[in-house]
């Protein structure tokens, strides 16, 4: 059975850091995309960023210079390194794998999900 389990989030102030972390277990994604959504109150789930295993990265728009995504196979561990944070990045935040090696963009075409952690950023 592959779990997603997430980790790392917390209540932060604007400004401060933070890094959450995703441990895949049940299979290796070594060679498989992998991805970071998040969803705020009241709004749709939408895409933050993804890694495919070869390590070509893609970021939304609105945390493009802010966030990193790393992995690591070894760990089979995702990582989502967030800096300089504002409220509006205050939202559940989902870990996503696919069994896909290329790049993904939407939701829609990743197989596995974590539960999800929340990050709050005060003003």
């Amino acid at each position: 059975q592959v779990q997603l389990v997430e980790s790392g989030g917390g209540l932060v102030q604007a400004g401060d850091s933070l890094r959450l972390s995703c441990a895949a277990s049940g299979r290796t994604f070594s060679r498989n995309t992998m991805g970071w959504f998040r969803q705020a109150p009241g709004k749709e789930r939408e895409y933050v960023g993804g890694i495919t295993w070869s390590g070509n990265r893609y970021y939304s728009d609105s945390v493009k210079g802010r966030f990193t995504i790393s992995r690591d196979n070894d760990k089979n561990t995702l990582y989502l390194q967030m800096n300089n944070l504002k409220p509006e990045d205050t939202a559940v935040y989902y870990c996503a794998a696919s069994k896909s090696a290329r790049l993904i963009l939407v939701r829609n075409e990743y197989d596995y999900w974590g539960q999800g952690t929340q990050v709050t950023v005060s003003s």
